[in-house]
């Protein structure tokens, strides 16, 4: 029973939580920027090139033997995931740039006055009683 209940405190915990919410939205995020430079990006960029597609470059290192495929250095598709993770890190990075900006500007805010301790207090009172006897 304590691993239980030591595990419902790990699980429910903020930071968990946190993990597991970015974990969710950077995949769902992943697949906006994905379809970005496949659908959106990419096609023109292989129009300007001559290809329709730009996954298909390829180049032939060896040729098919009977019925099997050829062997082939697709470079296209490389090209295709860099430019996707470039777009992704680039995201990545003005999020985390704003986060810290809102973190600062926290941090900046003064922080408010600690109360007065007793003894101040008690010596401003001194100090008053002495100001309306003169």
């Amino acid at each position: 029973m304590a691993f239980l209940k030591e595990f419902k405190e790990f699980a429910i915990k903020g930071n968990v939580m946190d993990m597991a919410v970015g974990v969710i939205i950077g995949g769902a995020f992943g697949k906006i920027v994905s379809s970005m430079v496949n659908d959106i990006l990419m096609p023109p960029i292989g129009a300007l090139i001559g290809n329709t597609d730009f996954t298909q470059l390829k180049i032939v290192l060896k040729k098919a033997v009977e019925g099997g495929e050829p062997l082939t250095w697709n470079y296209g598709n490389f090209i295709q995931q860099c430019v996707d993770f470039t777009i992704l890190a680039f995201c990545i990075f003005m999020m985390v740039k704003m986060m810290n900006k809102l973190i600062k500007k926290k941090e900046a805010a003064p922080a408010p006055a600690p109360a007065p301790s007793k003894e101040e207090q008690l010596l401003a009172e001194i100090r008053d009683l002495l100001k309306e006897k003169k």
